[in-house]
């Protein structure tokens, strides 16, 4: 049961927030009749304020939000245990549900013990938000009603035989299957993930079976969170959906397979790039969303420090040379690369990227696709492209010796090169081409900068609040804090409903960019450690990616904990290689 410390009258809050004059409240206090009528039905009926003011009004009285019908999310939570006829009699609609929390938009908040049961039922804990009757009524109707096109309509579309078939242990009837995959529930089931993924802005859908249940998940702003799960009978179906949408074998489920395909959700155009692998309780598939109708981010806006801007600019406009960001797949590496490439797109330069996936469209440069499968590979792809004379080259990705001596070749014949790695750090990332076989010599001739990135995610500006910092934070976090102070004002998110109590809404790159120093090169020749040629580039000016973030909590950009959480996989490596 919910007990709410209202601390003033509702009257008094309607005088606060100007809807209605103390001479109004008497007057409605002296028409309350024996019925103990509540003060803001009789204000409302005498036309002295508006449903919003009241509702507004009764937010502010119990600390809960309040919101309209233009902000309930377009595709609330569908519980299959919630009832129509229920949901309309209490006059209350789930919107969000997050982490076993649901939070339920309801229209009398002081009468509203039967959420204690809905709790219960569905295994969740629960928060208010105040609404209208008739907006709730709406969205119930929308969502449960005979308009809807929810995941519970969705199951209840199936025919007995069919789930009696997807309820078997194992299903031979590969053609059965398939018919069923192509059948409008399991379409529009699938089609209702990607359209609630992609209205979350999310990058990946994640389809996890397990012992006894499925799981659906997407990743928005790198951080994975539930989606509306159906029953773990149709997984199967679910996935052989995915597989004949990415032109995959559905009869292969004992090894990987890798696909794409292209949806239209929410009014756009979807690449999807597909992986199957096979688990011990199913076939687990992942969806990355690739979505092209997104705008390419300028230079300025990725979130440079001015210093490395500017050295980045300089890099990227020189004659010849590579240039190497790296990261962990999801760190913004490819959006940095075409970012750069736009900026330095002009009609007197030939410039040629071989990708896998293109994820976006430039023009007036020349994009070639990965197709492993026809023997396109990347060292193939950019063997041929050599001989069209380009003067710079992007490829997707460095995986292995072949592709990484092509382009050091490259750039000792007169080519700019641009490509990414996976390393944790920009130091790293010279240890890795030697460990794929490259020569030191060649490395140190060509490489112009390295440089390391993540995506932290920024505060929402909309919740965003004042806090501390303590200097004993600050170095727990491994951060100096040259300046001595033992207390820094900096920002946090309070967590509301348009970055769904998260605190954070968006993300940033944070960056640590090493120009290769002549140092770093005789360095190189010697064959130095990692550690060695860290400590020489921390000496030349290069600054950390903890260093970066911790530059933009101070500008109140993000957070310690998320510059923290991003960054401690460097900290642990650097910790193993001491």
């Amino acid at each position: 049961m919910l007990i709410y410390q209202t601390e003033k009258p509702l009257g008094e809050i309607l005088i606060e927030h100007g809807a209605i004059q103390p001479h109004d409240l008497r007057f409605a206090l002296d028409s309350r009749g024996m019925g103990g009528e509540r003060i803001g039905q009789i204000l409302l009926d005498l036309g002295y304020i508006r449903e919003l003011d009241l509702i507004r009004a009764i937010a502010a009285q119990i600390g809960a939000e309040y919101m309209t019908l233009k902000d309930f999310p377009e595709s609330p939570p569908v519980f299959a245990r919630l009832d129509l006829k229920y949901l309309k009699h209490h006059k209350f609609i789930p919107l969000f549900y997050e982490e076993g929390k649901i939070r339920v938009a309801v229209a009398d908040p002081f009468n509203c013990d039967y959420l204690d049961d809905v709790a219960r039922v569905l295994g969740v804990t629960y928060d208010v938000i105040v609404a209208s009757e008739e907006d709730i009524l709406e969205a119930v109707e929308r969502c449960y009603g005979s308009g809807a096109t929810t995941m519970e309509k969705i199951i209840s579309s199936f025919s007995d035989e069919e789930l009696s078939f997807l309820g078997k242990d194992e299903l031979e009837d590969v053609d059965h299957l398939r018919d069923m995959a192509s059948e409008a529930p399991v379409i529009q089931l699938v089609n209702l993930f990607i359209s609630r993924a992609v209205e979350l802005g999310a990058s990946d859908i994640h389809i996890e079976p397990q012992e006894r249940d499925l799981r659906v998940r997407c990743r928005v702003d790198g951080i994975l969170q539930d989606l509306e799960t159906p029953p773990k009978r149709l997984h199967p179906a679910i996935v052989s959906r995915v597989k004949i949408m990415a032109e995959l074998n559905i009869a292969e489920r004992r090894l990987p397979q890798d696909g794409r395909a292209r949806v239209r959700a929410s009014g756009r155009e979807i690449d999807l790039r597909i992986s199957i692998v096979p688990s011990q309780f199913g076939e687990s598939a992942v969806l990355r969303i690739l979505d092209h109708s997104a705008t390419l981010i300028g230079l300025e806006e990725l979130g440079f420090p001015d210093r490395d801007l500017e050295a980045f600019k300089k890099a990227i406009k020189r004659p010849n040379g590579i240039l190497m960001v790296t990261g962990p797949t999801g760190s913004g590496k490819t959006t940095t690369l075409y970012s750069a490439l736009a900026l330095i797109n002009s009609p007197d330069l030939k410039i040629i990227t071989v990708e896998d996936p293109i994820e976006f469209h430039l023009p007036g440069i020349t994009q070639i696709q990965v197709k492993p499968e026809i023997g396109l590979s990347f060292a193939a792809g950019l063997r041929s492209i050599v001989r069209q004379d380009p003067d710079v080259i992007m490829i997707g990705e460095i995986r292995d010796l072949e592709t990484a001596e092509i382009a050091v070749q490259s750039a000792l014949t007169g080519h700019l090169v641009l490509s990414t790695v996976h390393t944790n750090d920009a130091p790293s990332t010279i240890t890795r081409l030697v460990d794929m076989g490259v020569e030191p010599y060649l490395i140190s001739s060509c490489l112009n900068l390295a440089m390391a990135q993540r995506l932290v995610r920024t505060i929402c500006p909309h919740c965003k609040r004042k806090t501390v910092v303590t200097a004993e934070a600050l170095e727990e976090a491994g951060i100096s804090n040259p300046s001595g102070q033992q207390s820094f004002e900096v920002y946090e998110g309070a967590g509301c409903k348009q970055c769904r109590n998260k605190g954070y809404s968006g993300r940033v790159a944070i960056f640590e960019l090493m120009v290769v120093s002549p140092e770093l090169k005789n360095l190189m020749l010697r064959k130095s450690a990692s550690s060695e040629l860290r400590n020489a580039a921390l000496r030349a000016g290069m600054r950390t990616l903890r260093d970066d973030g911790w530059s933009k909590v101070l500008q109140g950009i993000t957070t310690l904990d998320e510059v923290v959480r991003t960054t401690q996989q460097e900290d642990l490596d650097w910790e193993n290689a001491q």
